[in-house]
This record gives C-alpha cells, structure tokens and sequence, in this order.
C-alpha cells in the first residue's frame, strides 16, 4: 500500500485515513470513492489515495501547488484520478459540487481561515447528504508550546498557553492552533460526528533527525512509538498536529 512522504510525520494520518476509506467503501458499496481534498497543495495525500483507486479532487489557493499536483499525479501514474482547482474553503462551492463527496480531507486548513467553524461548515457540506467521511488535520497547541519550552524560549511557550489563538508571538508563522477539545467541539457543530482523535507528530519533532536517519531502524521504531502514543490524550495533549475523524450521523442510529 502506498504511503506518504516524511512518513515518521504522517504515518498515523495515513494508517486512519487508509482504514477510513475502507470503511467507507464497505459502507457505500462503491469500489471507488469521490474524495475531495481541501487545501491538498501537492497532492502529498491526494496522490497516495489515487494510488488506491479512488478520484481525488484538490482544491488549494496556490496556482504552484497545483502544478506541482498535475507533476506528482503523473509521476504516479493515476493523473486520470486526480484534478485541481484553484479555490478556498470560503469559496468551495464556486469550484466544486455541494454534497458531491464521499470523503473530504480538510488537512492544514483551519489554521488559515478567518473563521474556522465557517470554513468547516462548507467543506461538511461537500460531504454526500446520504453519508460520508471526514479527515481533519490541525496544528495542536501544546505541541508549539513544548517546543518552545524545549528550546529555551520559554516566555514565547508560556504566550502561545494563553494566547486565544495559540501563537506565540508576532513572528509566529501559524496563524492558529487548537486543542483536542476545541476541534471535536467545532466538528460536533456541523452535526457529523467524531469517531476518533489522534496525536500527530507527538515526538518526530523533537527527536534530532540525524538521530533517526544514522541509529539502524529507528525511524520504524519511531513510528510505531507515534502509533502508539497517538491515542492517547495526554500524549496528544503535546502532539504538534491534532487527527480528527468523523462521519455523518445517520437519523436510523
């Protein structure tokens, strides 16, 4: 099975993820899905999902993230099953089809909006009315702060812990970090429900990468230390990147 690049950072991504769309082929009874991936830039999952046989459409503002999309969907073989278009989560529905989706992938996005339960109330709605999966992928705010904390800067750590949007000053390049809580409580708001939370990239950050790449099989070891460690709430509590999966409530449960 295909997996993304860097994957010590989004092994746990992937490994959900992948069993999702398995889910949700057995559930929808269709071979292939209708996958929409916002803010999916060079295609880093969009490719991946190809590979399994399912049609990807990306949707990211940058005009070279989609060629270099068009690039890597070559490269891969399945440009057939993958198509960008220029656009946002404000302005979804001028590029895409409202309730047209299996399955959405909202990964590096609510950071950026100005209104992250608005930008997530259109990318749901992209979700298939009879049911459908969503991936979301966010910057945790405890992993900026132990960061900051670890490397010496410990007025910045203690700013981002109170700041309201998690940033740890000016020359912050995140413009947003959230919590567990704060995530499942703007999905819970758009009526899908959440079905599972995980940490990502709870120690592939702090851990020397020279480190990984010279001591034999310890970038395999470091992943499944993240696998291990992902689903567990004080160790998410830390993560830098917060998973959450949910799917459509359906009116017979």
């Amino acid at each position: 099975m295909p997996r993304p690049s860097a994957s010590r950072r989004t092994a746990v991504v992937w490994e959900v993820l992948r069993g999702a769309l398995d889910q949700r082929v057995k559930a929808s009874g269709k071979e292939s899905l209708e996958v929409l991936d916002t803010g999916g830039g060079t295609g880093h999952f969009a490719v991946p999902v190809a590979e399994l046989g399912h049609n990807v459409t990306v949707v990211d503002p940058s005009p070279n993230a989609l060629f270099g999309l068009e690039h890597r969907a070559a490269e891969a073989g399945v440009e057939d099953r993958v198509r960008g278009v220029q656009g946002d989560a404000h302005g979804l529905f001028d590029v895409v089809e409202r309730g047209g989706y299996d399955v959405v992938l909202c990964h590096g996005v609510l950071e950026h909006v100005d209104d992250p339960a608005e930008g997530l109330g259109n990318v749901v709605a992209a979700l298939r009315p009879e049911g459908g999966t969503l991936s979301l992928l966010a910057a945790g705010l405890g992993g900026a702060v132990l960061g900051r904390a670890l490397a010496g800067h410990f007025t910045e750590a203690r700013h981002a812990l109170t700041a309201p949007e998690g940033r740890w000053g000016d020359s912050d390049p995140m413009p947003r970090r959230f919590t567990a809580e704060q995530l499942t409580a703007l999905v819970d708001a758009t009526g899908l429900a959440v079905t599972a939370v995980h940490g990502v990239r709870v120690f592939a950050d702090l851990v020397p990468g020279a480190l990984v790449d010279t001591e034999p099989d310890a970038e395999e070891a470091l992943v499944r230390l993240e696998s291990a460690a992902s689903e567990l709430p004080a160790f998410q509590a830390v993560a830098s990147q917060l998973h959450v999966l949910a799917e459509a409530r359906y009116p017979d449960r």
